[in-house]
């Protein structure tokens, strides 16, 4: 029987060993590699292609929807699983936008994830019981088509990667480094986000970026 291949992707290194140790258990799950910003964990995936990349939302340097959007683009066969302990409605529904399989909580016990991982790697999608029941509820509403449920960006890949950048505090050249783009680039997407979104500083960048879910104050 073919073992299937697991990404980690978790930027608290005793959470991933603990994961990790984990799914060593199972004999049916083998974990192909371990990433600690969301930057890494695309580079990961290009280079190890996986069956699944188990993906926390909250990764630093590039968070885990902009990850998922990214992925489902270049690598389409890779099966995308968010583990979360965020459950927000918003959330929850922008990551299936951004071609997640499943969503399942940290609060869930261990044998809920292998299970996750296993309906996920045979074709099937898996959401902790929580999360299924809203799902279930919002897609009943009428006339309200799935497209309206998920506010859509407005801003685009690489500003939302600047944005991200800006708000965890990296100065322009920093980020120019990160990205390998020019400061004069960088600077320019800056001055076109403030625009977009009608920010005047970085502490109003960083409101945004909490509002929408780009970054975390809270601890995972």
């Amino acid at each position: 029987m073919k073992k299937i291949r697991v990404l980690l992707a978790e930027d608290h290194t005793i959470v991933r060993k603990g994961i990790r140790s984990l799914l060593e258990q199972d004999f049916n799950i083998v974990v192909a590699g371990e990433a600690g910003d969301g930057h890494e964990a695309l580079e990961k995936a290009k280079k190890l292609h996986p069956d699944i990349i188990l993906l926390d939302i909250s990764m630093p340097l590039l968070n885990g929807l902009e990850v998922a959007k990214q992925l489902s683009q270049i690598l389409p066969d890779i099966k995308i699983l968010i583990l979360s302990m965020h459950d927000s409605e918003e959330m929850i529904l922008e990551s299936l936008e951004a071609g997640a399989k499943g969503y399942i909580l940290k609060k869930a016990v261990p044998d809920e994830l292998i299970t996750a991982i296993n309906m996920v790697f045979y074709g099937k999608t898996y959401f902790s019981p929580s999360i299924e029941e809203m799902i279930r509820e919002r897609t009943a509403e009428q006339g309200k088509p799935k497209e309206e449920l998920i506010q859509q960006p407005v801003l685009t890949r690489r500003q939302r990667e600047i944005i991200q950048l800006v708000a965890e505090g990296y100065s322009s050249r920093e980020i120019a480094k990160i990205l390998k783009l020019s400061i004069k680039t960088v600077e320019n997407h800056r001055a076109n986000i403030m625009n977009k979104l009608k920010l005047d500083n970085v502490t109003d960048i960083v409101k945004y970026a909490i509002s929408k879910g780009i970054i975390h104050l809270d601890s995972k």
